[in-house]
């Protein structure tokens, strides 16, 4: 298999990068530039293109840590309308998103269970239509989205419905985390929905959380790109007793470690989504790719922190962004232990 980045992926790279390097506001300089629009569908003045297309976006936003609604937007929310939604839903939901003027997310947690295949929120019909009840926890940008794709229990299944957060019924609660962006606790007491808000059910909680485990992949492989990439910078160029901090062997060894890491990470990430693009069985590569990000990038940005010295607890120096949003994107991924269980369930 050959995982070189083609001529589209590698211009959406490149693009991705000098966008969020050279504008104040990098959101809507993504939507300026057409990278918001990529997944949509030529009817909707999209480029028709996915998850491979899509990742390249994601891991340059990780590699400059940039902090911009990407991951909710496109992971949660464009590929997994445009997979599985309607004509209708595609064209009311999509190309605010494109534009930079709306975000979709989604709830795909519960009370100690992240990622949950089998949600505790409930629907059940009555009168025509159905009532969601049920806690999410940790969603994303949930006071700023205009639909949250909300899994839940129905009598047939699992299904995923498009939940309004100014709805009546939704009780969104600020929970901090270690980014500071925006997210909630979502509570859920008979929330009305109609059949015109669900997506295509069968299969739909599984396909979501794809999409979700790709895009927190990508996003991670361009944090710990970002953070060696800094790190590397730091030692190469400060000194201590007249010589970079680089040509001490020590030092050395730390950097070799992360380098190590990162590329592990990025092997692991580029196949999953190589798989997951080309239409083929990807579940235990996300996996994998899943595990060695929660296990190694929390170590790897403590390296990072520690080869900075004092420079590295500094707030204003940018450090404290790649470190802060590993510590999210492992805490949304449920863990290394979490994932490694996800490892050996699917051995059984």
């Amino acid at each position: 298999m050959d995982f070189t980045l083609d001529d589209t992926q590698t211009e959406i790279a490149a693009l991705a990068a000098k966008v969020l390097a050279t504008d104040d506001d990098p959101w809507r300089a993504l939507a300026a530039s057409g990278l918001l629009a990529l997944a949509l569908p030529p009817d909707l003045e999209g480029d028709g293109l996915g998850i491979a297309e899509i990742a390249q976006v994601l891991t340059e936003v990780g590699r400059a840590a940039a902090p911009v609604p990407a991951y909710a937007a496109l992971a949660l929310g464009v590929l997994p309308v445009e997979t599985l939604g309607t004509p209708a839903q595609r064209a009311q939901l999509l190309p605010p998103v494109a534009a930079g003027e709306a975000v979709l997310t989604a709830a795909l947690h519960e009370p100690s269970a992240p990622l949950t295949g089998e949600p505790a929120a409930t629907a059940r019909a009555e009168g025509g239509k159905w009532l969601l009840t049920g806690v999410k926890t940790a969603v994303p940008y949930a006071s700023e989205a205009t639909r949250i794709l909300t899994p839940v229990s129905t009598p047939h299944g699992t299904a995923v419905y498009l939940v309004d957060p100014r709805a009546d019924g939704v009780t969104l609660v600020p929970t901090p985390n270690s980014a500071g962006t925006p997210e909630c606790t979502v509570r859920l007491e008979n929330v009305a929905v109609e059949e015109a808000d669900l997506l295509f059910d069968r299969g739909a909680v599984a396909a979501l959380h794809r999409f979700a485990l790709a895009g927190a992949l990508a996003v991670g492989d361009g944090l710990l790109a970002g953070a060696l990439a800094l790190t590397v910078k730091h030692v190469g160029e400060r000194t201590q007793f007249g010589r970079p901090l680089a040509t001490f062997q020590a030092v050395a060894g730390q950097i070799a470690d992360v380098y190590v890491a990162a590329r592990t990470v990025h092997l692991a990430v580029t196949s999953a989504i190589w798989r997951l693009s080309a239409g083929l069985d990807a579940d235990a590569e996300l996996d994998i790719a899943a595990y060695w990000l929660a296990a190694q990038a929390p170590r790897a940005l403590a390296t990072c922190h520690h080869l900075h010295g004092g420079v590295g607890v500094d707030e204003t120096y940018p450090l404290h962004r790649y470190s802060s949003a590993v510590k999210d994107l492992v805490r949304a991924l449920g863990g290394a232990g979490h994932r490694l269980g996800k490892l050996g369930e699917g051995m059984r």
